[in-house]
């Protein structure tokens, strides 16, 4: 028979976890977080999945709206969940990689001009993983800087700010290229 482990070590998030706490399955996305591989990826094609589902019925004050309570509430739930699986920033809390492609996905489909075509949403999907995932410059200072659940939240919307810069950038680039002005 084993020792039972030290009351601090981490705890493994799993289905029996999420399901245990209504907070828990929303900070994972509602299971998307228990994806063996790559559980960010995977909270984040949940993130345009619903993106898509929700655009048709949301104006841009609904958008405005669902963003702000969902960064609010996932601070609290990431936080609480973070601490319930007693590790800083657990790889399964996936809420905050949602709540930032939602943001990346409604802000270039309300941009001026045409909608954002299926490539340009794509785009902003890989460059928001690449940003996450590699967490360099400012995503890294917020991830080592900022701790807690606003923590867990605020990388990602960092992240998510920088792909949005990125973008913007590069259409203004193109714009001014082919001679259009701004």
């Amino acid at each position: 028979m084993s020792p039972p482990p030290p009351t601090n070590a981490a705890v493994r998030a799993d289905w029996r976890f999420a399901l245990k706490n209504p907070v828990h399955l929303l900070a994972l996305g509602f299971g998307a977080g228990l994806s063996p591989i790559a559980p960010g990826t995977a909270g984040s094609l949940l993130g345009w999945a619903g993106y898509l589902l929700l655009a048709p019925w949301l104006s841009n004050f609904g958008w405005a709206a669902l963003l702000l309570g969902g960064f609010m509430l996932g601070g609290w739930a990431c936080g609480r969940t973070a601490r319930a699986l007693r590790t800083d920033d657990p790889s399964a809390v996936v809420w905050d990689e949602i709540i930032a492609i939602w943001l990346v996905l409604w802000l270039l489909q309300s941009a001026p001009g045409a909608p954002a075509a299926w490539w340009l949403q794509a785009a902003g999907f890989a460059l928001f993983r690449l940003f996450d995932a590699v967490k360099r410059g400012p995503v890294g200072w917020a991830d080592k800087h900022i701790k807690g659940g606003v923590g867990i939240m605020f990388d990602d919307l960092v992240a998510a700010l920088l792909t949005l810069g990125v973008l913007f950038g590069a259409r203004l680039a193109l714009l001014r290229g082919f001679g259009h002005g701004v």
